[in-house]
């Protein structure tokens, strides 16, 4: 068997076979969610949540931080939570990681030692669509796949702490024993042509300051790695989602959220049991777009419903998606982030995000005013 071929071979060979049991009910999602998506074995948000969540309270025992994408069985995104501190780079390896382990039914490590193994197949992994870097695993229950999961964030301690280990034990605190041991770690491939460039070290002087409270925003050795006091905290942003969801669920909807920065970068993201992909896309799309506008989505989608003349324009050139459920996260004046809700139907994506935010900001946000 052949190194690519190796890295594509069925998850029960990694999973020693065990596909005869069901997977617990508590884990996936049931009733009437999983009718609409036509699906009963896909991971559901309250697991999720909980791996993510779990992981992190381990990080924070290590002092190291990390950022964690959860895919349903899909590749659909589930849930993802940026710890405070962590950059682009960090939240985008966790998303390739686990979309690698989706991809392929493996530990991303598995990538990762098949191109240290033999370095020409870093290209064709990459055609692939394959990051190969260990962090990302199959979510695996009675050897079934229900997800996957992506950390990223910490260099590796090997052997004590490494994002797969952090993924890991949480998942095997939350879902039992029944997921597999990790494989084998290989010694890296040592660089055949080291250089000697000098590096250059880049940090600040001080830590960013804020004027805002410093519960709504990164703060301390979090703002210094990031060069930012004002970029949402992930405390701020659950408060947002769960106030939402809460919301949401006496409506007797769902919705798709995201929470991103002042930059773009994603500090937040859930989806309810039922959504679907577009539901969940759309919620991305109007979190950019009111991020790139500096407003509401709603303002935007109002004007065009007075005069449709703008909108081709507008999603084409611009590429702005001006359904409501978009909001800039503005307090006190300062613009720390964008969010966007999609997928909750009569209930209303614009209402859901309100809640969220006058919840977690009270009187210091600003919301859309009607007449």
């Amino acid at each position: 068997m052949n190194s690519r071929i190796g890295i594509f071979v069925a998850v029960g060979l990694w999973a020693s076979g065990a596909c005869a049991q069901e997977v617990p009910r508590q884990f996936v999602v049931s009733g009437a969610a999983a009718e609409k998506i036509h699906d009963a074995r896909t991971i559901n948000l309250a697991t999720a949540e909980r791996i993510a969540e779990t992981c992190q309270r381990m990080a924070v025992g290590e002092q190291v931080r990390h950022s964690i994408m959860v895919l349903d069985r899909q590749g659909t995104p589930v849930y993802f939570d940026r710890m405070d501190g962590q950059g682009y780079l960090n939240t985008f390896t966790a998303e390739m990681k686990a979309r690698t382990a989706w991809l392929t039914g493996q530990p991303s490590k598995r990538a990762m030692n098949n191109v240290i193994a033999d370095p020409a197949l870093e290209f064709e992994n990459m055609q692939l669509g394959l990051y190969s870097n260990s962090g990302g695993l199959p979510i695996l229950v009675n050897g079934q796949m229900i997800g996957a999961i992506g950390v990223g964030g910490t260099p590796p301690q090997l052997p004590r702490w490494s994002d797969e280990i952090c993924a890991h034990r949480a998942m095997r605190e939350v879902l039992g024993e029944s997921v597999p041991p990790l494989i084998e770690d290989v010694p890296p491939r040592p660089n055949p042509t080291p250089a000697t460039a000098p590096v250059p070290r880049f940090a600040p002087t001080a830590a960013p300051r804020s004027s805002l409270p410093a519960e709504f925003v990164v703060n301390a050795g979090a703002a210094a790695t990031v060069l930012d006091g004002n970029q949402i905290s992930l405390a701020a942003a659950k408060k947002v989602a769960r106030t939402c969801r809460e919301w949401v669920t006496t409506k007797g909807a769902g919705m798709s959220l995201y929470v991103l920065n002042a930059f773009g970068e994603l500090v937040h993201m859930e989806r309810t049991d039922g959504q679907t992909a577009v539901d969940v896309r759309a919620a991305l799309l109007k979190a950019q777009s009111s991020l790139k506008l500096r407003q509401p989505t709603s303002l935007r989608a109002a004007q065009f419903g007075n005069n449709p003349g703008g909108l081709p324009v507008s999603s084409v050139w611009f590429d702005f998606f001006t359904d409501p459920g978009g909001i800039p996260i503005v307090i006190d004046g300062q613009m720390i982030g964008a969010i966007g809700v999609s997928g909750s139907g009569g209930a209303g994506d614009e209402a859901c995000a309100a809640e969220g935010l006058k919840a977690a900001f009270g009187t210091h946000v600003a919301l859309p005013v009607y007449p």
